[in-house]
């Protein structure tokens, strides 16, 4: 059995789910995989029924958990890390569906942990300058000015701090408290990084190039980007009131 599973959540991705299960599943790391998918009305949990039967051995296996309703990215990946936890995988991955993610930088984020003795690894665009590829000026911009006022405000050693792409060890999920944390959109990532290196876990970021997606939508919206906003110094302040063991 593999050790390392890889969560991905899913809202309206028929175009890219059985593209980016085939990626993964075609690396020469063995990794599991689960679709947490949010009861897409494109059929998204439909499709990867369907190919379950043919990812069912000991070196792969397709798991699937189906949600009613649009309920948050945060709570999405909460509910894979606790799925995860639970049946017993030492290395818990989060990507997007999207191929914004390179799926072949799954083995570079669990080498960085499984072999180089790091608690998280972060798949990030901005640790050797800015490595985004197709968006606009403008959203690049805001991504990386959000990503240094989260370093201006909490201190935290890390450059993106927003990244989705990630790599735990289950010893961090299980100490960070995961029914405490807040935030469900781009906070929430933010917070998963925060509280790990507040209980003095050992971040590495490993440099990726992002690609913004070219099939299916996006999920960001200016909502996401103003819970962030507030977020951060939400947590900032907390911190101050709140006693974290160190490991």
């Amino acid at each position: 059995m593999s050790k390392a599973i890889v969560i991905i959540p899913t809202y309206n991705e028929r175009e890219n789910i059985s593209l980016i299960i085939e990626a993964v599943f075609s690396l020469p790391k063995q990794f599991h995989v689960l679709i947490v998918d949010d009861g897409s009305p494109d059929g998204t949990a439909d499709l990867v029924k369907s190919l379950q039967g043919k990812f069912n051995s000991e070196s792969i296996q397709l798991h699937l958990m189906e949600r009613k309703g649009k309920q948050g990215l945060g709570t999405a990946y909460i509910a894979g890390f606790k799925y995860a936890i639970e049946k017993g995988y030492e290395f818990i991955l989060e990507m997007d569906a999207d191929f914004s993610h390179d799926p072949k930088d799954l083995v570079l984020l669990l080498r960085a942990c499984e072999e180089e003795g790091n608690d998280v690894s972060i798949g990030s665009r901005y640790v050797t300058g800015v490595n985004v590829v197709n968006w606009p000026m403008s959203r690049v911009l805001l991504s990386y000015c959000a990503s240094m006022y989260v370093r201006y405000i909490t201190n935290i050693p890390v450059r993106d701090t927003t990244a989705g792409f990630v790599c735990y060890r289950k010893g961090v999920l299980e100490a960070i408290q995961l029914d405490k944390i807040k935030f469900v959109g781009y906070a929430f990532q933010i917070e998963m990084k925060f509280k790990s290196w507040k209980r003095g876990f050992k971040l590495k970021e490993v440099p990726i190039i992002f690609t913004e997606r070219t099939r299916g939508q996006s999920k960001m919206s200016a909502g996401i980007f103003k819970e962030a906003f507030l977020g951060v110094i939400q947590l900032q302040v907390q911190s101050w009131f709140t006693n974290y063991k160190v490991n």
